[in-house]
């Protein structure tokens, strides 16, 4: 079994790899992919305290699974949400630049 202290660690890792590419990239799908790896890192804590719960404890461990059942809901409506965006700027724009898209008037 992997130690809590290294899935935290590499939940971190995740964690960060995200942030650096919300903050560097500039096609929207990147920053959508940024994001997800982003929601994964937040599922791996959640799996990784419920997996390492106490022997007694187990509404902590079910409450995880379930946090993390949901939050890979919301990962596929924000893909899905995501991907229709970027769709409907391909349309309008004819790119998925985030340059371009901040020319758009609401």
């Amino acid at each position: 079994m992997i130690p809590l202290d290294e899935l935290v660690l590499f939940s971190g890792l995740l964690f960060s790899l995200g942030i650096f590419g919300v903050l560097t990239r500039r096609n929207f799908i990147m920053l959508l992919i940024s994001i997800e790896i982003m929601m994964n890192s937040a599922i791996l804590n959640f799996i990784a305290f419920a997996a390492y719960s106490p022997a007694g404890n187990s509404l902590l461990e079910v409450s995880g699974q379930g946090i993390a059942v949901v939050l890979i809901g919301l990962a596929a409506t924000e893909v899905a949400l995501g991907l229709a965006i970027v769709l409907a700027l391909n349309r309008i724009i004819g790119s998925v630049d985030v340059a371009d898209a901040m020319q758009l008037k609401l």
